[in-house]
């Protein structure tokens, strides 16, 4: 019953109990004296002696009680706290001394001990250093293969969760539903249908070699159609085996395949009526060459003729056309491909003039540059010259390559016999034409005798703007979630072993009850112990209101920054799918709780999260007695936060995760290892803060 008591408030009942214990003594010492005496005239003698000596008595214990409770009692519990810092989170200051003066050598002992742990954690991590670099410049190498790999990989537990993601599943999966996050379900971002028949096939078949393909698509209001491999992850400590599932996009493939195939369709269907009825009318001559009078049957296989060839011309178009949507044909900078070409003639003797204009085109660079290099060396070579000009042009839609010379003009044929011979000796099947045709063009001479120029157009190109900010492709993973169980309820689930959403709001003022609204609201998310550092939620809020001067100057925020930003109901549906299945930590959570909560009805949410407050949590590691502002906690634990991104919500965010993630090694260290005694404990201080988990 006792143990359940903090320190002071035990020490308090020692005092108490003396102090009652005390005075009884002086009351019974008394009335035996009168006893004895046997003299009733020397009551109100003794009344008044015992009155003023239980005053007195009682005033000695309080005032030692004051005294111990001041350097004793506090001075522990600061210097338990600060104990728990250093021990268990690595953090925190020196011990401050002149607190705990009055407590002999224990202070001096303590730091000897904490300084020889410091010592041993040095010796330690100076071991396992070289081991560990290797492990982490091996687990480098594995992650940069593993992002580039070219097919969106997955790796998920027996309960559907995600454990790995590369970069490329990020850009599949991500969409309506937002990018993926580490201990999501995949059926977030994937139709479970197709997954689930899928892993109880490969269960059934008892064959850890087995693979299954199978036809899946993304959810959300504009699906994207995937073609996915499956493969289990059996391991002899679990029950339910984990799999790895290997993701490709074909909606822009099977989009392509039927256009082909519907341009097939009508090719065939359009030439196939002309060409019979051509047929009809070739077949009448035959049998009757003279007899056409007025000239019909000519005029009607002449105009059989012209629209079959008015078919063929558009179908053919349509053809080139089509060819280079289903190309493999990338993007190449007009100027890297002017700077090959130079390069390449200029080491074959040639001095080549001109410019590229700032273009992006759609086209096979290496084909490319070897189609045009080896047209200038036979026009060099044509024209008996050794300068050439080059340029690459915007046309419309396209570009277009010019190669001019100065003398004599280039005939349509010799260039067609140029064309239909290889480009490369090594390269006998890659000829002019058949990059020309893989490219949806061609190539023509013009202009006269002087200044003659051959034309070459790439039928796709952009203008090269400013390179966009590169995309992450870092691989995320955790691969303790394969073997965690669910079945637990929160309250009994170890603490490490739970998903944390940590975030802060920043708002236009303190009364949501006045119609005060959010401005900025940031999260991050913790699995296992650590903060996933591309799983971040961070957006300016448009409050629909003004925003008082006073707040921002707090935080910085101007009615102009968040002119265009999303309403509070955008923005809270998207946070609480971010924040679905976590365990919510916040500084002083019942008021970022009261404006999330507000507007449940309206929106048809329920911010029903358990929730974990490290104001509260400070409480526990450092009694009610120390200030436990974000600053004064931040502080004894040695974390800091700069002051730009102090009152911001994402500054905010970052150091009260920190903190977070510092108080539970200290929580656990106290026996608090579970969500349910964590929360027993902080209802202690119920003093403090209410009880944002209580909803009414």
């Amino acid at each position: 019953m006792l143990d359940r008591l903090s320190l002071r408030l035990r020490i308090f009942l020692f005092f108490a109990v003396l102090a009652f214990g005390g005075v009884a003594a002086l009351v019974a010492g008394l009335w035996l004296g009168y006893r004895r005496l046997g003299s009733p005239d020397t009551l109100d003698a003794f009344v008044q002696g015992g009155v003023v000596a239980g005053f007195v008595l009682v005033g000695i214990v309080v005032w030692v009680w004051l005294l111990f409770d001041l350097h004793v009692a506090r001075a522990i519990e600061r210097l338990a706290g600060s104990i728990r810092s250093r021990s268990h989170a690595d953090a925190g200051s020196d011990l401050d001394r002149q607190t705990a003066r009055y407590l002999g050598d224990l202070a001096p002992a303590v730091g000897a001990a904490l300084t020889k742990l410091s010592e041993t954690r040095n010796a330690l991590a100076e071991s396992v250093a070289r081991e560990t670099t290797r492990l982490a410049g091996e687990k480098a190498r594995l992650e940069t293969l593993l992002s580039d790999v070219p097919a969106g990989v997955l790796l998920c537990s027996a309960g559907h969760q995600l454990v790995f993601y590369n970069g490329l599943a990020q850009d599949l999966l991500g969409g309506a539903t937002g990018a993926p996050g580490l201990d999501r379900s995949l059926f977030d971002y994937l139709r479970d249908g197709p997954v689930r028949h899928a892993y109880d096939r490969l269960r059934d078949t008892g064959d850890a070699e087995a693979a299954s393909d199978l036809l899946c698509a993304t959810t959300g209001p504009m699906p994207r159609l995937l073609a996915a491999r499956m493969r289990l992850l059996h391991s002899p400590e679990q029950m339910a085996p984990g799999y790895v599932i290997t993701l490709r996009d074909v909606t822009a493939d099977l989009a392509a395949h039927a256009k082909r195939e519907a341009l097939l369709a009508e090719v065939f269907d359009r030439v196939r009526r002309p060409a019979a009825n051509l047929q009809t009318v070739m077949g009448v001559l035959a049998e009757d060459s003279g007899a056409d009078p007025g000239g019909r049957l000519d005029r009607a296989m002449r105009a059989e003729v012209a629209q079959l060839t008015r078919a063929i011309t558009e179908l053919g178009a349509r053809y080139d056309e089509g060819r280079s949507d289903w190309a493999l044909l990338s993007m190449t900078r007009a100027s890297d491909l002017l700077d090959s070409l130079r390069a390449r003639l200029e080491g074959a003797g040639l001095s080549v003039i001109g410019q590229a204009a700032e273009l992006l085109l759609r086209c096979n660079g290496f084909e490319m540059v070897v189609l045009v290099a080896e047209l200038a060396r036979r026009v060099a070579a044509h024209a008996g010259t050794t300068t050439l000009r080059l340029d690459i042009a915007e046309d419309g839609p396209g570009a277009l390559i010019l190669l001019g010379w100065d003398g004599p003009a280039l005939p349509v044929g010799t260039l067609d016999q140029w064309l239909e011979g290889p480009l490369e000796p090594g390269l006998a099947d890659l000829s002019g034409r058949a990059v020309l045709q893989t490219h949806a063009t061609e190539c023509w001479p013009e202009g006269t005798t002087g200044q003659p120029r051959l034309c070459l157009p790439i039928r796709q190109a952009r203008r090269a703007g400013r390179r966009p900010a590169p995309v992450a492709r870092a691989v995320v993973y955790d691969f303790d979630l394969l073997s965690r169980e669910r079945s637990a309820p929160v309250a009994d689930m170890p603490l490490e072993q739970l998903t944390y959403v940590v975030f802060d709001t920043e708002t236009t003022g303190l009364l949501p009850q006045q119609g005060d609204e959010i401005v900025q609201i940031a999260a991050v998310r913790l699995v296992n112990g650590r903060r996933l550092e591309g799983e971040v939620f961070d957006t300016l809020v448009n409050p629909g209101r003004p925003i008082p001067a006073g707040s921002t100057d707090v935080h910085g925020i101007t009615d102009a920054m968040v002119a265009s930003a999303d309403g509070v109901t955008e923005v809270l549906p998207r946070f609480h799918r971010f924040a679905a299945g976590s365990v919510l930590v916040a500084h002083n959570a019942p008021f970022d709780m009261t404006f999330l909560r507000r507007r449940e009805t309206e929106l048809g949410l329920r911010f029903d999260n358990p929730i974990l407050d490290t104001v509260l949590l400070s409480a526990v590691i450092w009694g009610q007695s120390e200030v436990h502002s974000l600053d004064a906690l931040t502080h004894r634990l040695g974390i800091t936060i700069p002051e730009e991104a102090r009152h911001t919500a994402i500054g905010d965010t970052m150091a009260t995760a920190e903190a977070f993630l510092r108080l539970l090694p200290m929580l656990q260290a106290r026996g608090l290892t579970t969500y349910g005694a964590v929360l027993a404990e902080v209802r202690r201080h119920g003093r403090l803060l209410k009880d944002a988990n209580l909803t009414g």
